[in-house]
């Protein structure tokens, strides 16, 4: 599983003219289940997530995090965190698992992550979405697990 972590005052994430998720402060993750994944990567990804140190304490040092705040997450799908673009102009995405697998990863990951203490809202798999975000930081962490 693949994923960037954005610490947010906050996010939201809009289909169709109607906003369907929000969050903040916290963190918008934008994730992306990859060929070969599973529900232990949904979970080892979910549990390094939530305790991610990337929130300031009182001595503006990096120690907190999004479970220590008492923050959110809003966690929108994206499968172009596969985006392979080593040759030509065009990416491409055979790296990313099937729609099918991505969905129930997707789920899964969000369930694992809410399982974790962390509250979650999401957007839409599988639809045009517009994500509106405030980048606190600016802190902006890619992950692979």
């Amino acid at each position: 599983m693949r994923a960037l972590i954005q610490r947010v005052t906050s996010a939201s994430v809009t289909v169709e003219g109607s906003v369907v998720g929000s969050t903040g402060p916290g963190l918008l993750i934008l994730v992306c289940a990859m060929q070969g994944d599973d529900a232990a990567k949904a979970d080892a990804l979910a549990a390094k997530i939530a305790k991610l140190r990337i929130f300031t304490d009182s001595g503006d040092k990096m120690n907190l995090s999004v479970q220590d705040i008492g923050g959110s997450a809003l966690v929108v799908s994206q499968f172009t965190l596969a985006a392979d673009t080593r040759s030509g102009n065009r990416p491409g995405f055979s790296a990313a698992a099937p729609p099918g697998e991505g969905r129930a990863l997707y789920e899964h990951f969000t369930q694992s992550l809410r399982n974790s203490g962390v509250p979650c809202e999401t957007g839409r798999f599988g639809v045009s979405m517009q994500v509106a975000l405030t980048n606190d930081g600016p802190v902006t962490i890619w992950m692979d697990v």
